[in-house]
C-alpha cells in the first residue's frame, strides 16, 4: 500500500485553509508549512495536523513548498495550496494510482478554477493541468520563478478527475496578485532572456493576449466572465510591457510619424480582430452555406493582413 503525504504551503489563509484541510482526511500524513502568517492560519491547521512548520514568508513561494516536501514521510506527495480542495472522485482516483505497480513517478491533475463566483471552463483556465502528485524524492519545484512547474524524474501521466481552485474572488485580488506576484516574475524572466521591447509591443502584447484568450482559447464561451477575464489578461500583458520598459529606463520614442505608426498597428489589430470573429463564427455554426460565406469573408481579411 502506498502511503500519501499532503503538503500545503500557506500564508494568511485563515478564511480558506479549513475547507482545504477537511478534504485531506484520507491522507496518511498532512504537513502544513506556515509562511509566518499573521492571522489564524496556524491555529486552524492545528485542528487537523500536528505537523506544522513555521517558515519566513519567502517571496519565492517554491522555497517553502520544497521545504514541506523534505518533511514528508509518505511514499507519495500531493502538493496543494490553501485555496485548493480535492474532490471525492479525485481522492478515489489518487488512492487507485498510488497503490498500483507502475513506473509512473508523477501525475498531472486537472484544476477547476472558480473565478468571480463561476467555474471558468475555457481559455487558460480549463483543464489547467497541474503536476501535483509524485513519488517522494522524485520531484521538486525550481526556485527561480513563481510560475515554475514541478520537475519530475521519470514518466508522468494525467489523471481524469479535477481538484477545485477557489481562485480570484474579486477584481482587487486579481490586480494585487498581478502587480506584486505574477508580473514581477514574468518581467524578471523576460529581462533574463536578454530580449528587448519596442514601442510597438505596447500595442501587440495586450492585443495578442486578448486574441489568444478570448478567441483561440474560446474564452467567449464563458460569456461576460470570459470577456472580462480576457480584457484583464490583456491588461496583464500591458503591465508586463510597461514594467519591462521601466526596467529599460523608459526609453523615449516619439518621431514625427508616431501617430501614423500607431494608427497602422491599430488598423492591423482591427483586421486581426475581424479575422478571429469570422473564425469563431465559422467554428460555432452548423449551417453549411453560412460557413462558406464566412470563409469567403475571412479570405478577404487575410489578403489585407
Amino acid at each position: 500500500m502506498g502511503k500519501l503525504s499532503v503538503v500545503i504551503s500557506a500564508f494568511n489563509e485563515a478564511s480558506r485553509i479549513e475547507k482545504c484541510l477537511q478534504a485531506t482526511s484520507f491522507a496518511d500524513e498532512v504537513i502544513v508549512v506556515d509562511n509566518s502568517s499573521t492571522d489564524d492560519t496556524a491555529k486552524i491547521a492545528r485542528k487537523f495536523t500536528k505537523k506544522i512548520y513555521k517558515r519566513p514568508n519567502n517571496p519565492m513561494l517554491n522555497v517553502n513548498k520544497n521545504y514541506g516536501f523534505s518533511k514528508a514521510t509518505g511514499d507519495w506527495i500531493l502538493s496543494l495550496d490553501a485555496d485548493e480542495v480535492v474532490t471525492p472522485d479525485l481522492i478515489a482516483e489518487i488512492s487507485q494510482v498510488i497503490n498500483k505497480n507502475s513506473n509512473i513517478n508523477g501525475y498531472w491533475i486537472p484544476r477547476k478554477n472558480i473565478i468571480f463566483g463561476k467555474w471558468i471552463q475555457n481559455s487558460i483556465w480549463w483543464p489547467d493541468y497541474q503536476l501535483r502528485l509524485f513519488r517522494n524524492g522524485k520531484g521538486n519545484f525550481a526556485e527561480k520563478h513563481v510560475h515554475e512547474m514541478l520537475t519530475i524524474e521519470g514518466e508522468t501521466e494525467k489523471l481524469q478527475h479535477a481538484f477545485v481552485h477557489d481562485n480570484y474572488s474579486s477584481i482587487s485580488q486579481y490586480l494585487q496578485k498581478l502587480d506584486k506576484l505574477y508580473t514581477e516574475s514574468e518581467v524578471e524572466h523576460y529581462i533574463a532572456s536578454g530580449k528587448q521591447v519596442s514601442w510597438a509591443d505596447a500595442i501587440t502584447f495586450p492585443l495578442q493576449d486578448f486574441l489568444k484568450t478570448f478567441f483561440a482559447q474560446k474564452g467567449y464561451k464563458d460569456g461576460l466572465h470570459g470577456l472580462v477575464l480576457s480584457f484583464l489578461q490583456a491588461f496583464y500583458a500591458e503591465v508586463v510591457f510597461a514594467k519591462i520598459w521601466e526596467k529599460q529606463g523608459f526609453i523615449e520614442y516619439n518621431d514625427k510619424n508616431f501617430l501614423e505608426n500607431v494608427f497602422k498597428h491599430f488598423k492591423k489589430g482591427a483586421l486581426e480582430m475581424q479575422y478571429w470573429f469570422l473564425t469563431s463564427f465559422m467554428a460555432d455554426t452548423h449551417n453549411v452555406f453560412k460557413k462558406i460565406s464566412l470563409k469567403l469573408a475571412r479570405r478577404k481579411i487575410q489578403k489585407k493582413l
